[in-house]
């Protein structure tokens, strides 16, 4: 039996329209992250995501790049959203998140390329840094339901999510796939420009597993709801993985989660003298083992 995501019924009740409407309506003063600028984004784009209303697309396609339970055998249908609510200073993505690079498009176009990707064959839609443009997403979603979409949608974002938000949108995710970036404020200071970033990702991520729980696939090993976890190891243990491995396992050690060593100076990285060069294997392997050790059933890599 096919799985039927949730936000088909919230389209059916006439709750995703108004969703749709009061997310807008916190655009305009603008309060859909922790920045809360209070900008409006009808007139300007000078918050912290430097986005007018109508969302940026850097490239939308099926992805394999992807962890293998989004990937599955015909791809995650990815869509980029160029810019981001935080700066790290080591982005590889950074002429998307920093320099902007993509073309503006209409509600209804971010539609058709849902539908496009479901004809495609992919097996959700994964929208990449979808922080704040949630309202862009629930608007296309209207005319996307109107025209069969029936994928989950995986909410891929930095971990720098407002939990107030994430609440308001309660039902309308199925798959959740933050990053954890720290567990030390004064390295998400200097490296991302954001002062409180464990506490806000620690109550952002709690929020999104309450909604989705643990990863749930199909028999084919295709995920269809619930939470998966990034961590990027970083050299020097800047990330400070063992904290961060050590929350994940106190919130579920049935947590996927992916350990990424991809790591590499890009950006402004070499700005910073402990960025400067790419994780050792010994680093990574220690990073690995403590979340072994700390219970966690479900290590991955991507």
């Amino acid at each position: 039996m096919r799985y039927e995501p949730s936000y088909l019924n919230l389209y059916e009740q006439g709750h995703l329209k108004q969703l749709a409407d009061d997310l807008e309506e916190r655009a305009f003063s603008c309060s859909l992250c922790p920045h809360n600028c209070g900008v409006d984004r009808s007139r300007v784009k000078n918050g912290r995501c430097r986005s007018g209303l109508l969302p940026v697309i850097s490239s939308w396609s099926p992805h394999f790049g992807e962890e293998a339970p989004l990937v599955g055998r015909k791809g995650s249908g990815t869509i980029f959203f160029t810019n981001c609510n935080l700066s790290c200073i080591f982005c590889q993505n950074y002429d998307i998140s920093a320099l902007g690079h993509g073309k503006e498009v209409s509600y209804r176009d971010l539609a058709m390329m849902m539908i496009s990707l479901q004809e495609q064959g992919c097996h959700n839609i994964n929208f990449v840094t979808p922080t704040h443009m949630v309202y862009a997403i629930t608007r296309a979603l209207l005319t996307a339901v109107s025209r069969g979409l029936h994928l989950p949608l995986v909410y891929n974002s930095g971990g720098y999510d407002s939990v107030e938000t994430l609440r308001l949108m309660k039902g309308v995710f199925d798959i959740y796939m933050p990053d954890f970036k720290y567990s030390d404020a004064d390295t998400g200071y200097k490296l991302s420009g954001i002062k409180n970033y464990p506490e806000i990702a620690k109550g952002a991520v709690s929020e999104m597993y309450s909604q989705v729980g643990d990863l749930e696939t199909d028999e084919a090993g295709v995920a269809y709801k619930g939470l998966l976890v990034r961590h990027l190891v970083l050299p020097n243990n800047l990330a400070g993985t063992r904290d961060a491995v050590d929350f994940l396992a106190g919130l579920s050690r049935n947590t996927y989660l992916n350990i990424m060593d991809q790591y590499r100076p890009e950006y402004r990285a070499r700005e910073h003298l402990e960025l400067r060069r790419r994780v050792t294997l010994e680093e990574f392997d220690v990073a690995v083992n403590h979340a072994r050790g700390a219970g966690m059933k479900r290590v991955g890599r991507f």
